[in-house]
């Protein structure tokens, strides 16, 4: 079987991220990377598989996978009775779940949740350097630097952050939520700082009327889409309905039918009456809502302009940084156990309860329960752009 090395060059990729910088307000750009998994055979991929499913019986552990990892590795966890979901779904089925060994197929951040929510399970992932553009975008040390320039601000945050920011936070909310939360907020008159995604924000301030001051991270799939490419796309497919994810530019933004989470994205393509869809968000959710809504069209939508290169073409590289290999290997060594220091995780568990105890207060439903047909009003709280 090829099992990837990770010293070898053929198999590391350079990925660029913004960097906001705290005193200019500009942006610039660093750069990560990530590691590129090879491609097994079929017959390599289904003996992986079959040795995944006897390992995670005899430890007695559940794998809980995101919408936006490899279609084999979302199928495995459900056929073994764990989840595919977005983070805070992730984090709050590990929570409830009975196993106590918890196999989390995402990136780093989402690890971090799983762990926080269950700090007496034990936590792995396939990869700890599996990361995020916002995560890495908005850096513990100067995060809390922009917040103490502001004291008078509530802080909120968005799930894609570590657990030290989350700590620093007062609140933690999801996409599906975020609106909600600000929008209460801001009729309490507070103001806020928002972080780390500056299209979100953008699209919530626009949304709320809030005062936000925004830090200016991004996320490099959503980043890339573009309005211009978007429009001709649509005049291509005039009967198709476009599903935005609200990390997106402002001027993709606009052109949305339905802006909403990953989750409430799946709901929209099963419940609205199109036979098309044009999607704007990672092209890794295509495999659920495809299982969701089987006989409807999903189209990408772009992520370059005319004689561009896209850097992420629609597919997060940390993502892709999951595969049945490696999965396998820390299934059987039981390596990359995720770690969080106790005095973060008791004040980021803060800024996450109070996300939760919002939305059982004013019944927000917060992730589908899994009955997807019957989840239309998950995404009419977001609504059309």
């Amino acid at each position: 079987m090829n099992m990837l090395n990770p010293t070898d060059a053929e198999y590391i990729k350079e990925v660029e991220y913004d960097l906001p910088q705290r005193e200019s307000g500009a942006v610039s750009i660093a750069c990560a990377w990530a590691r590129v998994p090879p491609e097994p055979t079929q017959s390599e991929k289904a003996e992986m598989k079959e040795k995944i499913r006897r390992l995670l019986k005899e430890k007695e552990a559940v794998l809980v996978a995101h919408y936006y990892v490899d279609p084999d590795i979302q199928d495995l966890a459900e056929e073994t009775g764990g989840c595919v979901a977005d983070s805070l779904e992730m984090a709050r089925f590990g929570r409830d779940h009975p196993a106590k060994t918890l196999f989390v197929a995402g990136v780093r951040f989402m690890g971090e949740t799983a762990k926080m929510l269950s700090p007496e399970k034990r936590i792995f992932m396939p990869d700890l350097d599996a990361n995020c553009s916002l995560d890495l975008g908005c850096p513990v040390e100067e995060f809390t630097a922009f917040c103490d320039a502001h004291p008078d601000r509530t802080v909120v945050v968005y799930a894609n952050t570590s657990a030290a920011v989350k700590a620093r936070a007062d609140w933690m909310v999801t996409s599906s939520i975020g609106l909600e939360i600000v929008a209460h907020l801001h009729a309490q008159g507070k103001k806020i700082i928002w972080g780390p995604d500056r299209h979100l924000g953008s699209y919530i301030q626009q949304q709320t009327g809030a005062d936000m001051l925004l830090w200016q991270g991004s996320c490099l799939v959503h980043d890339e889409f573009k309005g211009a490419e978007l429009e001709m796309l649509m005049e291509k497919h005039p009967e198709a309905k476009v599903l935005v994810h609200p990390e997106s530019p402002a001027a993709v933004v606009a052109l949305a039918d339905v802006v909403g989470s990953t989750s409430q994205i799946i709901a929209a393509a099963v419940n609205m009456d199109a036979p098309e869809f044009i999607v704007a968000t990672d092209k890794g959710i295509f495999h659920k809502m495809q299982q969701a809504a089987p006989g409807k069209v999903l189209i990408e939508a772009p992520t370059a302009g005319n004689s561009a290169t896209c850097k992420s073409c629609a597919h997060c590289p940390w993502m892709a940084m999951n595969y049945l290999s490696n999965l396998l290997e820390v299934i059987e060594t039981e390596k990359n156990e995720i770690h969080v220091d106790p005095a973060i995780r008791e004040k980021a568990v803060t800024s996450i309860e109070r996300m939760l105890d919002f939305a059982a207060r004013h019944k927000a439903r917060v992730q589908p329960k899994g009955d997807l047909s019957a989840e239309g009003q998950l995404f009419s709280g977001v609504g059309p752009a």
